[in-house]
């Protein structure tokens, strides 16, 4: 832990010259990685990603009085300063500051607490926003954390998880709890497989002979700041409630596609074929989903849509289900090989990758030209599976790269994508590393 330990020294001096004071304590958080298993986790189904090396770290001091003061080391993120007894959160704006609060509020309300001590906190982070390696849900599980130690309660690894979990659709993302999960699940050496309902983690070995590469497109994708998740959330939700009236099941119950598949004693792969015949690949309008469910369009507005996908007038259906069917069966397939490891178990694993991204990109229409791109460099030297990580639509991409090519996959991948001619790259936001699965959350104290 050498460079924790000389971040944690460089805080606790930027802290002193901010607040005039030395911190009690710090807490880490981790990024993630998803390896595999995208855009599932709210669907209800299992993921399966590993803690990154890079984290979120926050150095604490309570204090007497109920102000909080929220500080950044990169001054690109303003000073805040509330009330700790009036949090209030700005939906409209995904403002950094913002996700602190989601943490704070959410361990509040859980113990139901009207009165909170103030803190003097100052954030650090080296995982690249807007990435997709889950930097906004490290400061909210962080955040969490610190309020817990500040109250002097304590929780379980699952119970943070499923509060931060919860508490980030404060900001307005309606995500399924994966990013959170890891954050706080995760151990070194070893992926999770993240499964839900009730949450559960569960070690994933992966192969000795590879490694995975992150490598970012440069391209930022804010999750809260754009419609496109939240339109996905919701095209799932309808295409749940349309398999379920099909198969003449209590529609108005579901909301995930993994509880149609329950209901029916099915396989992911059997799902398939179920949303062959009962969806259509032409988009919907929501008229024609108000004549199959057999309500109103104000029922479908008030009752079933989230306000902020109310205005949209049309909803791939059947290209989600099929995403989402078929990416809950590579999870399992890709756990099952880690544990059986046959000789070949690199190439069938990256196969996997491949149809992911492949189902990513046609199927669930979440990827983004440059990540197309980098994904064929990667897979061009010597990747044997590459894939949009994350919420996708920008943000990074996670290869398996046999070890011994490594040297050779990051220098060519290096100067095919981040050496432009047209120098169109800002160097400090080029991104291209190998990880192994780091550990979860915890708290430092002040020795």
């Amino acid at each position: 832990m050498p460079v924790l330990y000389d971040r944690l020294l460089k805080l606790k001096e930027m802290f002193n010259s901010k607040f005039g004071s030395i911190p009690k304590f710090y807490v880490r958080a981790p990024g993630r990685v998803n390896i595999i298993g995208e855009h599932i986790d709210y669907c209800g189904y299992s993921v399966l990603p590993m803690a990154v090396e890079q984290d979120v770290l926050i150095a604490v001091e309570p204090v007497k009085t109920y102000a909080l003061q929220l500080a950044n080391t990169n001054p690109l993120y303003p000073d805040f300063s509330t009330s700790a007894n009036n949090v209030q959160i700005d939906k409209t704006k995904p403002l950094w500051h913002n996700y602190f609060l989601c943490g704070l509020k959410g361990i509040q309300e859980h113990f139901g607490l009207s009165n909170l001590t103030g803190m003097n906190c100052l954030v650090d982070g080296n995982i690249p926003p807007s990435s997709g390696l889950s930097s906004s849900s490290a400061l909210v599980c962080c955040a969490g954390l610190v309020t817990l130690t500040v109250l002097g309660r304590s929780l379980s690894k699952v119970e943070l998880a499923e509060i931060c979990a919860k508490s980030e659709r404060y900001i307005g993302t309606e995500g399924g709890g994966m990013d959170q999960s890891i954050s706080f699940l995760a151990e070194e050496g070893t992926a999770k497989l993240i499964e839900f309902s009730p949450l559960r983690a569960t070690d994933v070995k992966l192969p000795s002979g590879a490694v995975f590469v992150i490598a970012n497109s440069c391209v930022e994708m804010n999750k809260a700041a754009t419609s496109h998740f939240n339109i996905r959330v919701m095209e799932c939700r309808l295409a749940a409630k349309l398999l379920a009236k099909y198969k003449s099941l209590q529609w108005d119950k579901v909301l995930r596609l993994e509880e149609v598949q329950a209901k029916l004693g099915i396989s992911p792969e059997e799902m398939l074929s179920v949303t062959e015949d009962a969806l259509h690949p032409e988009p919907y309008n929501p008229e024609e989903i108000c004549r199959c469910l057999g309500i109103s369009l104000e029922e479908l507005r008030t009752q079933i849509l989230s306000p902020n996908t109310q205005d949209v007038l049309i909803f791939k259906l059947y290209q989600r289900a099929k995403h989402v069917y078929s990416e809950a069966a590579r999870v399992l397939q890709f756990k099952k090989i880690c544990e059986e490891a046959p000789e070949n178990m690199v190439q069938l694993l990256g196969e996997l990758m491949n149809q992911s991204h492949m189902s990513c990109r046609d199927m669930y229409e979440c990827s983004c030209p440059e990540l197309d791109q980098l994904v064929d460099i990667c897979r061009k030297f010597g990747a044997q599976g590459s894939r949009l990580t994350g919420a996708g639509w920008g943000g990074c991409t996670v290869s398996i790269v046999p070890a011994d090519r490594l040297p050779s996959f990051l220098a060519n991948v290096h100067k095919a994508y981040y050496q432009r001619s047209d120098g169109s790259l800002a160097p400090e936001k080029q991104s291209l590393f190998a990880t192994k699965p780091g550990g979860g959350a915890l708290v430092l104290l002040e020795a």
